[in-house]
């Protein structure tokens, strides 16, 4: 405009705090009088200041409103936000591990909306055990005398250290000096355990005569640690369980087995690849055997201690099993997926876990079918987009060098820009339900045998909104 007729000074147009909180009584419902009042002053900040750097902005009433509703959904949104894992690893770490199947879901809400007996004994009338409402489906399963739970495997190997070897020493192979995720490792447990570790053997080959060598005065217990999450091939030797187990037994010594992941089903029958079993482990004479809950078993972040009478009793009087034992929702979930192993018929159907890593092939395949034609549609025409062949794996450090086949849809730029594909998953990452793939060799990636079938329409309209998203 001319000097005789200037701009006019929009910030004068924009409402007061007061006439907005007058418009905004839902918002105050919801979040509170105080959290809109601090949107609404952060939002007419932000307008001053784009005014003041000369951006074109709507200052009526209703499209500010509109920008305090959007900070006010953004700053509560949940941080824990269910995703799409097509990363390729079933029981992903970062992402939760196992999915719990509809009995153990029910069973967490009841427990969490009413009173329970988690520590009372109904028959008695007086106070009960917490262990006691799983204790019996382990040794059912396990085929153990005994078992106690704390709040992951970790803590397992701590607590029954900490118990059985306080002050003594634990001879374990160099083979076997595990790092799980996080860069927690077995010899760092062990000293804030309490014990000291004895290393047997070499990194590839370690004998018998090795753990008899190091018993002495002060040996507290032998020790085997099931490396679930890397294996040594070549020219290796390991000493079985039960030849471990009999040395034990002739020192006086118990015989404990970290077992890691731990599956209570034979692998090798639903077509997966080997596990041992926890039954068939207890039967090679391991008096104590620890394992997690989240992730082959299919059930809820936790360790499981199960193995003699005597030793668990021991371990559930340390005063530092309620530091890490198990509240009411995951002790609940915990009893619902142990009873699904009951019927190992119905299991890999019912079990989450199982049914992703046994699911056909064919289903896969056909999917892929279904779900290429929309996202190349929704990419055209910067993106080229096939299904191709891919390998599954099975997660959180359970049989690490075997795969499981799968497709995934793959998704590469025209350009051959590694910047525009990396836009693209970061673009993905931002969807309201993120989806989540690995980028390898200039692709992307989408492994499609987590994607369950009943999930496929809410995967595929979100593609349709991603040019909002995509750089």
């Amino acid at each position: 405009m001319s000097q005789d007729h200037p701009a006019p000074d929009l910030r004068r147009a924009l409402p007061s705090v007061d006439a907005m909180l007058q418009q905004m009584g839902d918002a105050i419902v919801r979040w509170g009088h105080g959290e809109v009042s601090q949107a609404i002053r952060g939002i007419l900040t932000q307008a001053r200041q784009q005014l003041d750097q000369g951006h074109p902005l709507l200052v009526s009433a209703e499209a500010l409103q509109q920008r305090v509703a959007a900070e006010l959904q953004a700053r509560h949104q949940p941080s824990l936000r269910p995703v799409f894992n097509l990363t390729g690893t079933v029981l992903h770490t970062n992402l939760g591990r196992a999915l719990l199947p509809r009995e153990a879901v029910e069973a967490m809400i009841a427990v969490a909306t009413a009173p329970t007996t988690l520590e009372f004994d109904l028959e008695r009338g007086e106070r009960g055990e917490r262990d006691s409402h799983v204790e019996s489906l382990i040794c059912e399963l396990a085929g153990t005398e005994a078992a106690t739970v704390v709040n992951n495997n970790a803590a397992a190997v701590f607590l029954v250290l900490n118990t059985l070897a306080l002050g003594g020493e634990v001879p374990t192979s160099r083979g076997e000096l595990v790092e799980i995720g996080g860069a927690f490792r077995v010899p760092e447990i062990m000293a804030r355990s309490g014990c000291q570790l004895v290393e047997v053997g070499t990194t590839n080959r370690t004998h018998l005569k090795d753990y008899a060598a190091a018993i002495g005065a002060r040996t507290a217990l032998l020790m085997k640690v099931h490396t679930s999450n890397y294996r040594i091939e070549g020219f290796t030797h390991a000493v079985e369980e039960s030849a471990l187990a009999t040395l034990a037994r002739q020192h006086g010594l118990p015989f404990v087995v970290d077992m890691g992941s731990g599956s209570l089903v034979d692998f090798a029958a639903l077509g997966l690849p080997a596990e041992p079993t926890v039954a068939a482990t207890v039967t090679q004479g391991a008096d104590v055997i620890t394992f997690s809950g989240d992730k082959l078993l299919g059930g809820p972040q936790c360790g499981i201690i199960a193995g003699r009478k005597a030793l668990i009793e021991r371990i559930r009087k340390n005063p530092l099993k309620r530091a890490l034992r198990l509240d009411k929702l995951t002790l609940a979930a915990l009893a619902e997926v142990l009873k699904l192993y009951r019927n190992p018929t119905t299991l890999p159907e019912r079990l989450p876990t199982l049914r992703l890593l046994t699911r056909p092939l064919a289903d896969i395949e056909d999917q892929a079918g279904r779900l290429v034609p929309g996202i190349a549609a929704a990419l055209a025409p910067r993106f080229q987009v096939a299904a191709v062949p891919c390998h599954s794996q099975i997660g959180s450090g359970a049989l690490p060098v075997d795969t499981i086949p799968s497709v995934a849809i793959e998704v590469a730029p025209r350009s051959g820009d590694d910047g525009e594909l990396r836009g693209l998953a970061e673009a993905l990452r931002h969807l309201p339900v993120p989806v989540l793939g690995r980028i390898s060799n200039g692709k992307l990636l989408l492994d499609l045998r987590c994607l369950a079938e009943a999930a496929e329409a809410e995967f595929l309209t979100q593609w349709s909104a991603l040019g909002e998203v995509l750089p």
